[in-house]
């Protein structure tokens, strides 16, 4: 019943157009990095101060150019992105800023710049085991003991997505009702760990947001797994939620403010993911009228 598509804006001829190659620009949504920052967090807004965006191909990658100056991470390092087709995803976030810079909006660039940055200085074995430990606490496996209605809607709705990820992977995950939630067989972790090894680091960190934006592990394999879509896997994270306000009611404006920015964001990660996993440039003729 739910649906979801991610599509990038048709302005792809004109952001395939190269500028000149002599000059930057130090743009950053985003501070410098503090120990023990997780990832940068973007400043609220600035004028924008450019009139046309484009890409380039450079010896690194694809890079963002804002007029004819190319785009830097908060380190000061060349943002270049090692696909044609997340460059115009990312370009498409510059292209689409109006008279004001929203850097909170711009969920691509944010995880580009992390995972060029890398603030957190973490090597892909940290990554993945921040990731996999994010199984101990995962929403979907933590029930509750009453109202029985509740207890059979999380029954109906996470027990399948659970079944899913068991059959995929060959492995045993579970739910509880205790506080200290189910006990994750050791063998699970190992498999997934060896899973999500087979990731480059770019797909780890955006896997890594979308697991914390969801407080699932579970609900992200089956986003990356193309099991769920993005508004499946948002509702069901918000189950309770959704339970709660079904019951009681919404508060003015402020839960589908919630609703549609977990949306957004989730949306955001798990399109780098697929963008990171593609091939590095884009068949050129499919981006004609």
């Amino acid at each position: 019943m739910w649906r979801f598509c991610l599509r990038l804006r048709g302005r792809e001829r004109c952001l395939l157009n190269r500028p000149p190659r002599d000059s930057t620009i130090s743009v950053r949504p985003g501070p410098a990095p503090q120990a023990p920052a997780r990832a940068y967090v973007p400043p609220t807004e600035r004028k924008r101060f450019y009139q046309n965006v484009s890409i380039s191909q450079g010896e690194g990658g694809f890079e963002i150019n804002l007029d004819h100056r190319k785009l830097k991470t908060p380190q000061a390092k060349l943002f270049t992105v090692p696909s044609e087709a997340l460059a115009i995803a990312v370009a498409t976030e510059w292209d689409s800023q109006q008279d004001t810079i929203k850097f909170y909006t711009m969920h691509l660039t944010t995880l580009c710049n992390t995972s060029l940055d890398n603030p957190t200085q973490r090597n892909k074995d940290q990554l993945i085991r921040a990731t996999v430990k994010f199984l101990d606490t995962d929403t979907i496996c933590y029930r509750v003991e009453e109202p029985e209605t509740l207890v059979e809607l999380q029954k109906n709705e996470w027990d399948p997505v659970i079944e899913w990820a068991e059959k995929r992977y060959g492995v045993e995950i579970g739910s509880s009702t205790s506080i200290m939630g189910p006990s994750i067989p050791t063998k699970t972790k190992d498999v997934l760990t060896s899973h999500l090894a087979s990731y480059n680091m770019w797909a780890l960190q955006g896997i890594e947001f979308v697991v914390t934006q969801l407080k699932s592990m579970v609900l992200t394999l089956g986003l990356v797994d193309l099991h769920l879509t993005v508004e499946q896997a948002v509702l069901l994270s918000r189950l309770e939620e959704e339970y709660q306000i079904q019951k009681w009611g919404n508060i003015e404006w402020a839960h589908d403010y919630e609703l549609q920015e977990l949306r957004a964001r989730t949306a955001a990660g798990t399109l780098f993911i697929r963008l990171c996993l593609e091939n590095t440039t884009v068949k050129h003729k499919l981006l004609q009228d």
